[in-house]
């Protein structure tokens, strides 16, 4: 049997079938707020097919409130016999959240820490690379929670660029030839992957440095869809686990069922 695990970003939606801990098929959708939970009972047949059979438990993350709610309807009407977790305050992650108010941090991030803290041990900081948002969660040698870091997504700073330069325009995300490019192309490029790149290894090394530790005492995991991207670009990380909220889902679900 197996457990299907949903991480709902403000830009896509990533879905793990997982089976003791790998993750044997995934998916990755638009987040659409107009999609409805009869829409999403179908998308989720549709991608599942036969192994939805297999399917005897869910688990829920999102950041996007307005599919939250059609979620857990879609959940109640469609699959109201399969165990299910929707991680939210008051649910069991076993990470102590040590954040002036713990609510406001997302759910997402408190997944990627206790998996984290959990696969890599701590101190540990997780990079999650998201359309939206590239995000920068710290854990402590303890497996607490101790707080991050929130930038501009690649794909909605790209977007900005495109919308408010006048004679820029949308680009494939790629990595260019080299950083001093040859045409606007490139230059988009170069901007985007070594920029974000710069940005990562600064944040990474300032947090390094406030946590009083040295580099060969911190694991630092880059995560979400965006990552290989600017993983060869970056020399701070040392491993890459691409489903890293999958995973730390699977732990919750297993710790409040």
């Amino acid at each position: 049997m197996a457990l299907l695990a949903a991480d709902i970003g403000n830009s896509h939606t990533v879905l793990g079938l997982l089976e003791n801990g790998d993750v044997v098929a995934d998916w990755r959708v638009a987040t659409d707020e107009r999609r409805t939970s009869d829409d999403w009972s179908v998308v989720l047949k549709g991608l599942l097919g036969d192994d939805l059979a297999k399917v005897d438990g869910i688990a829920v993350c999102a950041t996007v409130p307005a599919v939250l709610h059609e979620w857990r309807e879609m959940l109640a009407g469609h699959f109201p016999d399969v165990p299910r977790v929707v991680v939210e305050p008051g649910v069991r992650t076993g990470v102590p959240v040590l954040m002036d108010n713990p609510r406001e941090v997302g759910s997402d991030r408190i997944i990627n820490a206790l998996a984290a803290a959990t696969d890599y041990g701590g101190p540990a900081i997780v990079v999650d690379f998201g359309g939206t948002a590239t995000t920068f969660d710290v854990v402590s040698a303890r497996g607490q929670y101790v707080g991050g870091a929130i930038a501009p997504g690649i794909e909605i700073s790209l977007e900005a660029l495109g919308r408010r330069g006048a004679q820029l325009r949308k680009v494939e995300l790629l990595r260019p030839r080299s950083v001093i490019a040859k045409n606007t192309v490139e230059a988009l490029q170069s901007g985007m992957v070594f920029g974000v790149a710069s940005q990562v290894e600064g944040i990474v090394a300032r947090m390094i440095a406030e946590l009083g530790v040295t580099d060969e005492d911190v694991r630092v995991i880059a995560t979400g869809y965006l990552a290989p991207l600017v993983l060869e670009e970056c020399r701070c990380f040392t491993d890459h686990a691409p489903w890293l909220t999958l995973r730390g889902l699977e732990m919750v679900f297993a710790r409040n069922t």
